[in-house]
Formats: C-alpha cells, structure tokens, sequence
C-alpha cells in the first residue's frame, strides 16, 4: 500500500493541479449556446455511460434536435466525423456506431477535440443543426463547461474503495464527485431502502441538495446480429455461448443463468477486436455444439458486423442482447428530466 502511494504520487499531484487550474479559473472551459449534457464517471469503463447516453436519446428527441459526441474510442481515423449508420468500427468506434444505428435520427459525431467538435456540429445547415448535444464520457474534458454534468458510479465498484491507475480503476479523484450536477449509481441490484440510500450519499461525500439517483440494468429480447441470415429458432435452444468484450458483464450473466440450462462463457478485453483467429474458434464451437445459440452484447455486435471470416453457420445463431437504463422509481425518473429540462431552460 505504502508503494503504491508513493509511485502514484506524481499522478495524483498532476491531477490535483489540473482540477485546481480548472476550479479557479486559472485555465478557462468553454461554453457554447447550446446545452451540452455531459454523462461521464470517475473510473475507467463499465459504468454504464452509452445507456445513459440512449436514455436521454429517447427522452429528447420528440421535442429536440439530438445530436451525440464521441471520442471514437479505438477508431482509426481522425478529427471531426459524422457517423452514418453503414459505417465501419474502424472509422467510429462501436458504441457511437451503436447509438447511431439505434436512433438514425439522432445526430452522431466523434472527434477527440470535444469543443471542435460542437463548433461544427452548430456550422451544420439550419435544418440538422442541433439545438441540445449529449456528450459521451466528457466529465474529465475541462476545456469544455457543460450545461449538466452526469456523473455515473457502478454500484458494484464504488469509488471510495478504488484507487488511481494503475493500482485500481479511478482516472480522476473521487473529490471531483462534487462538480456533478446529478450523481447516478448505475447497476443497482434490486430495490434500496432508505437506509441503503443514506449511507450511499455518505459514503460518496455528496451534499445533501445534490441530486442522488438509482437505475439498473435491464436487458431486452436478443436481436439478430444479421436480421438477413437469422434462424430464430436458435433462440429456443437450452444451450448457449455467451462471449463478450466489454468491461463488465456480470449483469448480462445473471440475466442468463435463469433462461438457458448450459451456458458457456468468453470473456474478451473491453472494445475487443474480433481477430481471425476469434472468428474460427465460434465457428468451432457451433460445430461441437450444434443446437447452442450464441450471444453477445450490442457494442460487440458492432465489432462483428464486419467480420469476415464467421462463417453461416456462425451468422444464422449469432444474436445480441440491447441493454437500456431502468431509474428504480419514477419520482427518480421524474427528478432526472426535471433536471434535464431546467438545464434546456437555463442554456
């Protein structure tokens, strides 16, 4: 322990300055005349973000122009880049490709420089314009000043037990909790009470007018990878191969335990990259097991539809799982948009 804080010293020294530079105004955050929704977490992955990001996709784009921006975690190509939904992985990344194919009237854009990136959403023509934009994982990008700020926390890996890379999952102090307008704890197992609620809020150190929310995690009926290909009466089958690359996918597990008898399971590193090699190993596997269905979760999917090398008889079983963000109640879910829309007001 003692090592760790000592090499983790210059890290968190850096980090502190940064935030500090930010905090004070020594180093200024641009603001644009759009509100500009931040969702993002402390720790690396697994939070939850992209379904959040959906959830406010459905909850705004009846009354608004939505548009989405992304990094493009792992894409290979550069600056500012309109997603279409025939796009590559390579160009985007998965999980704006996955928005997009989602919701293809919802504007979505990655460029790594976050207030290029809105200038040129907002040069766009008048008709695609957006009047509101959802900024994917931008909680530790300073140089730009949200209307609101999401903060995400996994239930399940909460950040005052963690410490900072590469000794735990945190990429920012836990203290920055305090810049969030609402804090979300994100794969909440069943219902909390009161009790349970109280000691959350004390444990993050959050101050009691600050908005403290709950949601789970709920997945919906397994999708065809390849609507064109797909035998559904896979889906029937009490065998199945479950292999994933994200950060965590113990709640898609837990769903599954209950609907199939056997269930086999690969898990990959998150944002995997199907090789060759992976692809031959799942038709290796239908080949053992000739009645198993196969799953895998929407972000995969993406990195999948690509691939070469599945095979058909890979393609006709191969089927994912969407995943939505669920509030716990709905007075937390009427807390949420009161939120949201006070920030549409106050931009």
């Amino acid at each position: 322990m003692i090592l760790s804080r000592v090499f983790l010293f210059p890290y968190w020294l850096a980090l502190k300055l940064r935030n500090t530079a930010y905090d004070r105004g020594w180093r200024k955050s641009e603001r644009h005349p759009v509100p500009v929704i931040s969702v993002g977490n402390v720790t690396v992955g697994g939070t939850g973000k992209t379904p959040m990001v959906e959830y406010l996709c459905r909850l705004l784009q009846e009354d608004h122009r939505v548009a989405v921006l992304s990094r493009g975690y792992k894409r290979k190509s550069r600056g500012f880049r309109l997603v279409e939904p025939g796009d590559k992985v390579s160009l985007v990344g998965d999980e704006p490709l996955q928005i997009k194919r989602k919701f293809p009237d919802v504007l979505v854009a990655v460029d790594k420089n976050r207030n290029r990136g809105v200038r040129q959403l907002l040069a766009l023509p008048e008709a695609q314009r957006p009047d509101v934009i959802l900024l994917d994982d931008g909680f530790q990008y300073r140089k730009l000043q949200p209307a609101c700020n999401l903060l995400l926390v996994d239930y399940n890996r909460p950040v005052f037990d963690d410490q900072l890379l590469p000794f735990g999952r945190l990429r920012d102090l836990p203290e920055q909790l305090r810049r969030a307008d609402a804090v979300i704890v994100t794969k909440t197992p069943g219902l909390l009470d009161d009790a349970e609620r109280a000691a959350m809020r004390q444990r993050l150190h959050l101050n009691p007018s600050r908005p403290l929310l709950f949601t789970s995690i709920r997945y919906a009926e397994p999708q065809p990878v390849f609507p064109e290909e797909a035998d559904k009466r896979y889906l029937y089958s009490q065998e199945a191969y479950l292999f994933t690359g994200v950060a965590d996918d113990r709640p898609l597990r837990v769903q599954l335990v209950d609907r199939y008898a056997h269930i086999d399971h690969k898990c990959y590193g998150d944002h995997h990259n199907f090789s060759r090699a992976d692809q031959r190993a799942l038709f290796h596997y239908v080949r053992r097991h000739p009645r198993a269905v196969l799953l895998t979760t929407e972000k995969d999917a993406m990195r999948l539809l690509h691939c070469t090398h599945l095979g058909a008889d890979v393609r006709t079983r191969l089927f994912c799982l969407p995943i939505e963000q669920v509030f716990q109640s709905p007075e937390e879910e009427a807390i949420f948009a009161k939120l949201i829309c006070r920030t549409e007001n106050n931009s």
